[in-house]
Parts: C-alpha cells; sequence; structure tokens
C-alpha cells in the first residue's frame, strides 16, 4: 500500500459510516482485490477495521479511532486525498506545503513506540518523472489549477508535436492528468476530447464562461478513453526478432506497443510485433542496431535501411572543424 493511499483509506473509513468495498475500490482507483488487501493489512497493523456483510452493511471503523479530520483545514483534507503523487508532481501543482503539514499533523496524532515500525514516508519515496528529463517549459501545472477548479472555459495558444507555430483552441476542462511524468489538460474541444501537454501551451486565459463538458462524463472516464485509444492506436505493426539479451530493454522502452509471440520463439531471440502510429517511429528501433531484426512489412524494413545509410554517409566524412 503506497503512503498516499493508505491516508487516503483512513480519510474514506473515518468521514463515512459504513462504505462498500465496491466504492471503496472506486474511489482510489483501484482493484476489489487490492481494496481487500488493504484492509486486512490495517487490520493485522492493529487498526479497529469491522466488515458486516449484508444489503445494510459494509466496511467502518471505531470511532475514536481513525485518523482526526478535525485538526486538517479543508485545503489540507483536499490536497491530503490526491493519491498517486509524488513531492515533485504535489509542488508543481501548488500543494506541496499544504501535503506535507496534513502529513505532519497526522503523524503527530500517533505517537511511535520504540519498538514499532519506521512510517511508510520515511522508508518509501516516490520519483515518477522520467529518467533525463530537462526543465518544462510552457505552462505549469500550479498556474493553471484555479481556472479548472473555477470551472472556466479557456482559450489557450497550443503548438503540437507536428506543427512549427501555435493554433488558437477554445477548450472545456475536464482537469489536469499527471501520467508518466508529463502534465497534460484534458479537456473537450468544440465537443471532442483531448490531451494537451502543458509544456506546449504557451499562453492561455479564461474566456469567461462557464465549461461545457459532456454529460456523465467526468475526469477519470474521459482520461482513461483517451489513455486507451492512445495506446492502441496505430497504423504500422512490424515483425521482428529482439535478441534476449534485449528483450527487456526493449519493453521498458517500447510498453504497451510490443506483443511477444511465444510460438515463434528461437534459441537466440523473441518473436515479437511492434506497433507504430506512423512509419517515421520506426527510427526508435535504430538504438538498438542489430539486435532487432525487422522481418515485415517491406516498408519498414525499407525506412530502416534508408536511416541507417544516411548515418553511415554522416560519419563516413572527417568531421568539421
Amino acid at each position: 500500500m503506497t503512503p498516499d493511499r493508505f491516508f487516503s483509506l483512513m480519510l474514506l473509513l473515518a468521514s463515512r459510516n459504513a462504505v462498500t468495498t465496491r466504492e471503496l475500490a472506486s474511489a482510489l482507483g483501484v482493484s476489489l482485490r487490492t481494496v481487500t488487501r488493504d484492509l486486512n493489512w490495517l487490520r493485522d497493523a492493529g487498526l479497529p477495521v469491522i466488515a458486516q456483510r449484508g444489503s445494510l452493511g459494509g466496511v467502518t471503523m471505531l470511532p475514536g479511532s481513525g485518523l482526526d479530520l478535525t485538526r486538517l483545514t479543508p485545503g489540507e483534507r483536499d490536497h491530503l486525498s490526491l493519491t498517486g503523487l509524488d513531492e515533485r508532481q504535489r509542488a508543481e501543482l501548488g500543494g506541496s506545503l499544504e501535503s506535507r503539514r496534513a502529513l505532519s499533523k497526522v503523524a503527530a496524532a500517533r505517537p511511535r513506540r520504540v519498538d514499532e515500525l519506521l512510517p511508510l514516508t520515511e522508508v518509501v519515496h516516490v520519483d515518477s518523472g522520467p529518467w533525463l528529463r530537462a526543465g518544462i517549459a510552457g505552462t505549469t501545472p500550479a498556474s493553471l489549477i484555479g481556472p479548472v477548479r473555477r470551472g472556466r472555459r479557456l482559450r489557450i495558444e497550443y503548438t503540437g508535436t507536428r506543427e512549427s507555430c501555435s493554433r488558437e483552441l477554445v477548450v472545456d476542462p475536464y482537469g489536469l492528468l499527471a501520467k508518466a511524468g508529463v502534465w497534460y489538460l484534458v479537456a473537450d474541444c468544440a465537443r471532442v476530447p483531448r490531451m494537451y501537454r502543458l509544456e506546449r501551451i504557451t499562453t492561455w486565459k479564461e474566456v469567461g464562461r462557464p465549461r461545457r463538458v459532456r454529460e456523465n462524463q467526468t475526469l477519470a472516464t474521459v482520461a482513461a478513453a483517451l489513455v486507451e485509444r492512445w495506446e492502441h492506436q496505430h497504423t504500422i505493426e512490424v515483425s521482428a526478432t529482439i535478441d534476449r539479451t534485449q528483450f527487456e530493454r526493449a519493453r521498458r522502452i517500447l510498453g504497451q506497443r510490443l506483443v511477444r509471440d511465444d510460438r515463434e520463439d528461437s534459441v537466440t531471440g523473441h518473436r515479437v510485433r511492434i506497433r507504430f502510429r506512423r512509419l517515421e517511429d520506426v527510427r526508435t528501433l535504430m538504438p538498438f542496431g542489430s539486435a532487432v531484426t525487422v522481418h515485415g512489412p517491406a516498408e519498414a524494413r525499407s525506412h530502416l535501411r534508408d536511416l541507417a545509410t544516411d548515418l553511415a554517409r554522416h560519419y563516413a566524412q572527417p568531421p568539421t572543424p
């Protein structure tokens, strides 16, 4: 159990008379199995968590045994309820100070015995940012969170990945998404859901009107649908063999784009299928060199051959001073 989820679970149990495991799983964004394991962990830790079966039952915690919510300000409770963020992301969102205050109040509520285990916050540190990430330009989450929470429509200047200049868009925000160390604005543009990287939003301002989002849609549902579509959207599928020594590295880099075919493994390598959104994206395989052998389609092999030829030609000439 992560520290964030522990505090979120305690807050949910302390703020409600009874709650079902399904409601807890939905609120925390985890599976029923994970919630059950977390509740068993709380019982094993000595916290009086009680589960009653039946239509009128649910999970409860005995009064006075949970977190003292009266000691937390509304802002501290609000930031403490966010799960999955590390300290860097909380700072980017402008909530690091309130989160630290809330955690210190919770920690001070229960004096630690000499033989008690060290708090998870002392022995677990989470950094969800990618390696070798440069400084982020553009819009920061902290500057945008105010108008998003006020439910305002925004006019943004945005530069896409394939664009050389920015374009002006009017969007209706659902909220902010932190995914793989990158912040996104999730919003409807002309009633169509989109994700906009904050670092590519050069300027923004409030339009002065309330947002108009689609009925029965939330930040969680829209973000999940967009991520699902992005991960499975592809126009070209490459068949290849990856040397066993490089397979784990390839899986880390390519993620869900790589699908292993166990039926066609060889002694030296794994047969795989790799999905790319564009033919140009097969250049992602260049750093693997001869450890990856592309079998098809023909245009993928041809493009890699052209890239390799250009690279060889570039280094065939002596460097210029």
